[in-house]
């Protein structure tokens, strides 16, 4: 048996644990551990075998949590939790619904927009989906919003955490690729812009066409402008980060701990008590510790795919296939939106990058091609970003489609009344949405590379 033939097998195991539900990271860990032993043991026996790659398993998470570029989650995860127990969440949906509830499905596009403002500070999308079924969903069913519109548009929402800066799962990418977390954050700006458009359009096509959604007024123009002074923290906080990024003067880490601070106060500043201090550093310590967990389990099975080889194979089966290059890629995206239907999103990047990543560059024409010598008409590097927001787009829809669709999930469990079915049936437009945005941004490629270009 080959050392291939071990990297086939334990692949195959690794699937089947987490079907079963075996968590990612500890699946990961375990198969990735086990076939570096069968590897090393058919080299150098067993017993030594064993102690290698013992030893070599036990050395990456120390390894990789060293890395500064890690240092940068904990920061943005704490500004999603200090802005939502300061109360800015609820100045953001009401500075929306004044200023777009007229329109046909205002409320529920103000909605869109105050999630994307308050991804612009949390990067989490389960996070945003939970409180906006708090803050959002009481006040679109009480302007006769239906229940099935009111939950989805919550659930649709959250996942634009997933592309607009500061993005948690957009810095998994840039660390497993050993891509710029600077470059790949100010990439998935306009995309997530193009992502609020469409679904706004969505909505707004669906209140005139179905109904369902109505318009509500009565706001005049000074009751429109007194509700903007609530919203000046979080666009302070986004102008911080993404002017640090786009200028260069802060790193992403120091530009995420400017940004905590400046919200701190405001919480601070907005009657917030030790209590919630705590609860906001307890949850932001969680999900940190979550997402390690799963990098450091997941960076075991890849050392276990080097050894194996399963990456260059995969590289030269893509290379050698004759088709067109943009309808391999297409195959691939498919090939996402499927496994997205049974893995969460972070999951299923881990997983599948290591391999698909060399894929997509060598296909392109390597790491160091230019746009002019390229298959798909960019050059390695903005290749590599690109293909990430892709990516990333990708695994927002398996955040809102059946049968795993978590932000489907958060929702109905904060609204028990509304049922998790009713809530996948209500994302069917969005999900087409995100369909038609991901097309947009496969034949319009410098909506994503324009900003890193010009950093």
């Amino acid at each position: 048996m080959t050392p291939f033939d071990i990297g086939l097998i334990m692949t195959g195991v690794l699937l089947v644990l987490v079907v079963f539900g075996v968590r990612v990271a500890f699946a990961a860990a375990f198969v990735g551990l086990v076939g570096m032993i069968a590897i090393f043991s058919m080299r150098m026996g067993f017993e030594r075998g064993f102690m290698v790659a013992l030893k070599m398993a036990g050395t990456i998470p120390h390894s990789k949590s060293v890395t500064y570029a890690l240092s940068v989650l904990p920061t943005f995860i704490l500004i999603g939790f200090l802005a939502y127990y300061a109360g800015l969440t609820k100045h953001l949906f009401e500075a929306s619904k004044r200023w777009l509830g007229w329109l046909p499905g205002g409320m529920a596009i103000g909605t869109v927009f105050a999630t994307a403002g308050f991804a612009a500070v949390s990067g989490a999308s389960t996070a945003t989906s939970a409180v906006f079924a708090r803050v959002a969903i009481p006040e679109m069913l009480k302007a006769g919003y239906s229940p099935r519109l009111s939950a989805a548009v919550v659930a649709a929402g959250g996942t634009l955490a997933s592309l607009i800066p500061p993005s948690a799962i957009l810095v998994i990418y840039a660390i497993l690729v050993e891509e710029s977390v600077g470059k790949l954050l100010m990439a998935g700006f306009l995309p997530g812009v193009v992502s609020v458009i469409i679904y706004g359009l969505i909505i707004y096509f669906m209140a005139k066409w179905k109904g369902g959604a109505p318009a509500i007024g009565g706001f005049t123009w000074g009751q429109r402008f007194s509700a903007v002074p609530g919203t000046l923290p979080i666009i302070g906080v986004i102008l911080i980060i993404f002017s640090s990024l786009y200028f260069g003067f802060a790193t992403p880490t120091e530009a995420g701990s400017l940004g905590a601070f400046v919200v701190l106060l405001t919480a601070f500043y907005k009657g917030m008590r030790t209590k919630q201090l705590f609860q906001a550093l307890h949850e932001t310590a969680r999900l940190t510790v979550m997402i390690f967990t799963l990098i450091w389990g997941v960076l075991v099975y890849v050392r276990f795919l080097g050894f194996a080889g399963l990456p260059d194979a995969f590289k030269d089966f893509i290379v050698g296939l004759y088709y067109a290059p943009l309808l391999i890629v297409i195959c691939i995206l498919l090939g996402y939106a499927v496994l997205g239907m049974f893995m969460d999103a972070i999951g299923m990047l881990v997983l599948t990058l290591p391999v698909v990543f060399p894929a997509i560059i060598a296909l392109n024409g390597g790491p160091d091609v230019s746009a002019a010598d390229s298959a798909l008409g960019m050059s390695g590097a903005a290749c590599a970003i690109w293909f990430g927001i892709i990516v990333v787009k990708m695994a927002e829809l398996c955040l809102i489609t059946p049968p795993i669709g978590l932000n489907c999930f958060v929702v109905s469990g904060v609204r028990p009344d509304i049922p998790v079915q009713e809530v996948f049936r209500g994302c069917m437009p969005f999900f087409v949405a995100d369909v038609v945005t991901v097309a947009v941004l496969v034949a319009f490629p410098a909506i994503i590379t324009i900003l890193p270009s010009l950093m």
